[in-house]
C-alpha cells in the first residue's frame, strides 16, 4: 500500500505540474495586441477568427461622426475664379423663341475645382560674355547659385521626389514611374536617391536644434523598435513630444540620449532607468493591456479594481482640466496602495509556482510580476495624476514610430546605413513640421531651396 500511495502522490504532483505547464503555454498562445505589448501585426490572420479587435478606450455617450453644432468643412465657391466660361442662352428651352437679342436679367454660376494637366517647364539661363579692356580678357555674368550644371532638375521636381519618397513612403522605382506617367520625365532611381541625400545634408543644423530642444524639454516620450538595415536588425529610437520629433538609429538597442532633463515617458524598458537627472512616467496603456490579460485568463479580482482605478483617475484629471486637487491625489494613492496590497496577499495565498524556465532566474506568476512593478514604481505609474502635463500613456512616441514601421513593411528595410540615416533625418523634419502646423510639401520645398529654420 505504501508503494501505491507514493505512486499516487507522485502522479498527483506530476499532474498538477503538467496542468500549470499547460496553463502557462496557453497564456502565451492567447497573448495578442489587446492583452500584451505585442504589436497588432503579430496577430496575423488569427485575429479575425479568435478574437474581436476592441479599443482600450471606454465607450462614450456621443455617437460616432460629427456632433450637433459642429461647423464642418465642405467645398465652397471662391470669389475670383481662374477661368470663366459663359454659356449663352439663344433660344427658350420651352417654346424655342429666339432670345439672342434679349437682355440678360441675371446669371447663375457653378464652379469646378480641378488640377490642370501637369507640364514640364524648361527654363534656359543665358549669361552674357563680354570683353573687358582693363583685364584684357573675356568675362561672363554669373549664373544663379542653384544653377550649377548645363542640364539639371529644378527645385520643384526635387521637392516632389522627396515628398513622394519620404512623406508618402513610395519606393524609388514607383516614384520613377509617377514622373514618367504623369510628368513625362524620365529620372533614374539613383538621381531620386541623390535628392534625399542632398536634403539630408541641408537639414543637419535643423536636426541639431531639434536634438537640443528635446533634451531640455520638460516632457519627452521615448520608444524604440527593430529596424532592418543591411539585412541586420538595428534599432530605431524616437524622442519626441507634441512639438518636435527626433529619430536616430543605432546597431545597439541601448544607444540612448544623454544629458537629459525633465520627465521621460516610456514603457518601463529597464535601460531607461539608467538615464540620469530625469524623472520617469510609465505608460498606463501597457498596464491596461496586462491587466486585461489577468482579468480575462487569470480572473484576478485586484486587476479589475486597478484597471477601474486608473481609468477613474484619468477621468478625474480630465474633469479638473489636468490639475487634480492634492486631497483627491491622496485618496487615489490610498486606493492604489490598497489594491496592490490586496493583490500581493492573493498571490501569497497561492501554492508555490513550480514552472521553471529553461534558463535565467526562477519565474514568478505574471500577476505577481506586474504587482511588484506597480508597487516599486508607483510614483512613476501615477505621474500623470501628480503632474498636469504628463499624459496617461506613451501614445505620442508610439504614434511617431508607427509610420517608420510602415516604411519597413513597404520596403522591407534599408540596404545601407547611410540610406537609413537620410530617411530618419527627413522623417524627423516632416514629423516636426506637421506638429508645428506647417504644410508638409511647402516645408519640403523651402528646405530643398535651402530655407530651413531651426527649432527655438
Amino acid at each position: 500500500m505504501d508503494e501505491k500511495d507514493d505512486l499516487i502522490s507522485k502522479l498527483i504532483e506530476e499532474n498538477r505540474l503538467l496542468r500549470e505547464r499547460i496553463a502557462e503555454l496557453e497564456k502565451r498562445l492567447n497573448k495578442n495586441s489587446q492583452n500584451s505589448s505585442k504589436p497588432p501585426s503579430s496577430d496575423g490572420f488569427k485575429k479575425q477568427a479568435r478574437f474581436k479587435t476592441k479599443s482600450l478606450r471606454e465607450k462614450g455617450k456621443l455617437p460616432s461622426g460629427g456632433q450637433a453644432g459642429h461647423p464642418g468643412e465642405t467645398l465652397k465657391q471662391v470669389a475670383q475664379s481662374d477661368k470663366t466660361i459663359i454659356h449663352t442662352l439663344l433660344n427658350c428651352p420651352h417654346c424655342n423663341l429666339d432670345l439672342s437679342n434679349s437682355a440678360v436679367e441675371g446669371i447663375m454660376k457653378r464652379q469646378v475645382f480641378d488640377i490642370p494637366p501637369p507640364k514640364i517647364e524648361v527654363t534656359e539661363h543665358q549669361v552674357e560674355l563680354k570683353y573687358c579692356c582693363s583685364c584684357e580678357r573675356t568675362v561672363q555674368a554669373p549664373f544663379p547659385p542653384d544653377v550649377t550644371a548645363p542640364v539639371q532638375y529644378g527645385a520643384n521636381i526635387r521637392s516632389y521626389s522627396v515628398y513622394f519618397n519620404h512623406a508618402q513612403l513610395i519606393p524609388e522605382d514607383r516614384v520613377q514611374q509617377i514622373f514618367a506617367d504623369i510628368f513625362k520625365v524620365s529620372i533614374s532611381t539613383a538621381t531620386l536617391v541623390s535628392f534625399g541625400v542632398g536634403l539630408s545634408k541641408t537639414l543637419q543644423p535643423f536636426m541639431s536644434s531639434v536634438l537640443h530642444y528635446i533634451k531640455t524639454a520638460s516632457l519627452k516620450h521615448f520608444d524604440e523598435t527593430g529596424f532592418r538595415i543591411s539585412s541586420k536588425t538595428q534599432w530605431l529610437h524616437v524622442a519626441s513630444n507634441d512639438a518636435v520629433t527626433y529619430y536616430h538609429i543605432s546597431p545597439k538597442r541601448k544607444s540612448l540620449l544623454s544629458k537629459l532633463t525633465g520627465i521621460v515617458c516610456h514603457d518601463h524598458w529597464k535601460p531607461y532607468y539608467q538615464l540620469k537627472r530625469v524623472k520617469h512616467a510609465l505608460c498606463n496603456a501597457h498596464h491596461i493591456r496586462e491587466l486585461n490579460a489577468l482579468i480575462e485568463y487569470e480572473h484576478e479580482a485586484w486587476a479589475k479594481k486597478m484597471k477601474r482605478l486608473l481609468y477613474f483617475a484619468l477621468k478625474w484629471k480630465t474633469h479638473h482640466q489636468g490639475c487634480i486637487p492634492k486631497e483627491e491625489q491622496k485618496r487615489l494613492f490610498i486606493l492604489y496602495n490598497k489594491i496592490v496590497v490586496e493583490g500581493l496577499k492573493y498571490h501569497e495565498s497561492l501554492p508555490d509556482y513550480r514552472f521553471k524556465p529553461a534558463r535565467g532566474r526562477p519565474a514568478h506568476r505574471t500577476g505577481y510580476n506586474l504587482l511588484m512593478r506597480l508597487s516599486n514604481y508607483r510614483a512613476d505609474v501615477m505621474r500623470f495624476v501628480t503632474v498636469p502635463e504628463v499624459p496617461f500613456s506613451n501614445n505620442q512616441a508610439e504614434q511617431d514610430i508607427r509610420m517608420m514601421k510602415v516604411k519597413q513593411k513597404i520596403s522591407g528595410g534599408f540596404r545601407t546605413t547611410e540610406g537609413a540615416e537620410v530617411f530618419v533625418t527627413i522623417r524627423s523634419f516632416i514629423s516636426t513640421m506637421r506638429k508645428q502646423g506647417k504644410n508638409i510639401f511647402d516645408s519640403l520645398a523651402a528646405a530643398v531651396a535651402g530655407n530651413v529654420s531651426t527649432v527655438a
